[in-house]
């Protein structure tokens, strides 16, 4: 496995925050994915979404990665009073994804099955059957 990072839904103020988590912390994003940016014939973006956070991420320390995204109107809002982030594992392959996938998700809710994604990475969500939420997420990309 190569980390384990916490992910945080925002309502549409991720970049706010990040921009605030950056002053803190220093360092600087090395992701910054608009919902426009992925937006397709197979997965539209409504206008009022487009310029929302898809994904952001910033660094914190050697080995942790902070990671956000707002949630689309479609989704809904987030209850900002409850428990409003995830925990996001980059696999080291997709075989290993799958194993995460298939062992902490028996018992729980999917938001689908585990695939591609339109951004270009293999991985799903998902809340175990203790309600935690996760992301596996194995990306051939990854440079770190």
């Amino acid at each position: 496995m190569r980390t384990i990072n916490p992910w945080i839904n925002f309502n549409g103020n991720a970049e706010e925050a990040f921009t605030f988590y950056k002053s803190v912390f220093g360092g600087e994003f090395t992701k910054i994915i608009r919902f426009k940016d992925i937006s397709s014939a197979e997965f539209p973006v409504a206008e009022n979404d487009e310029n929302k956070i898809m994904q952001i991420a910033l660094p914190i320390g050697k080995h942790n990665v902070l990671i956000a995204n707002d949630i689309p109107e479609f989704l809904g809002r987030v209850n900002e009073a409850e428990n409003r982030s995830k925990i996001a594992v980059n696999a080291e392959s997709r075989e290993e994804a799958d194993k995460i996938f298939n062992g902490l998700s028996a018992g729980g809710d999917t938001e689908g099955d585990i695939g591609d994604s339109p951004w270009g990475t293999y991985g799903a969500m998902f809340r175990d059957k203790y309600g935690i939420e996760w992301i596996v997420e194995f990306d051939p990309n990854y440079k770190g």
